[in-house]
C-alpha cells in the first residue's frame, strides 16, 4: 500500500518521537517501504548544530541508528530554511512533493488552547497534503 514513508524529525526533541518512529518502522516493515527522515534547519548556529552540514551529519546518524535498530531501509534529507518555525509546513509539503512519498508519520503533542486558534503543523499537513498523514500523539 505504501511505497515511501516520510518522518519529519526535530532533533531538538528526538526523545519525544518514539511512538511515531515505532509506527513508521512497523509500516515500513509491513509494506517493505523505505523511510525518508526529514530534518529542517537554519543556516545560522542553533541549539542542535552550528551549521547545516553539522545538522546533516547528526540527522544522518539519527536515521542510521533508526534503520539499524528497526532493521529497515531509508535515508535522511536536510532542508535549510531562513526561519524553520515559520516555514515548517511549506517545507514539509515541498519534501513530500520532491521525494515521492505517499505517507507521512508525524509526532504531535496533545492539543491545547493554542491549537484552537492556530493549526498545528501535523494538522496543517493532514488537511493540505494529498497523501495519508498519520498523526501520532506523544
Amino acid at each position: 500500500m505504501f511505497r515511501k514513508i516520510m518522518v519529519p524529525v526535530d532533533l531538538a526533541h528526538a526523545n519525544s518521537l518514539g511512538n511515531a518512529l515505532q509506527v513508521a518502522a512497523d509500516l515500513s516493515k509491513l509494506y517493505d517501504a523505505p523511510i525518508l527522515y526529514v530534518g529542517i534547519t537554519t543556516s545560522l548556529p542553533g541549539p542542535v548544530a552550528r551549521t547545516p552540514e553539522e545538522f546533516t551529519r547528526k540527522l544522518n546518524t539519527f536515521a542510521a541508528e533508526q534503520m539499524t535498530r528497526h532493521e529497515i531501509e531509508g535515508e535522511a534529507r536536510t532542508y535549510v530554511s531562513h526561519d524553520p518555525a515559520r516555514d515548517l509546513d511549506k517545507t514539509l509539503m515541498k519534501a513530500i512533493a520532491e521525494n515521492g512519498v505517499d505517507a507521512v508519520i508525524m509526532a504531535s503533542h496533545i492539543p491545547g488552547a493554542a491549537e484552537h486558534l492556530f493549526a498545528s503543523n501535523a494538522g496543517y499537513l493532514a488537511q493540505h497534503a494529498s497523501i495519508s498523514v498519520f498523526v501520532i500523539r506523544s
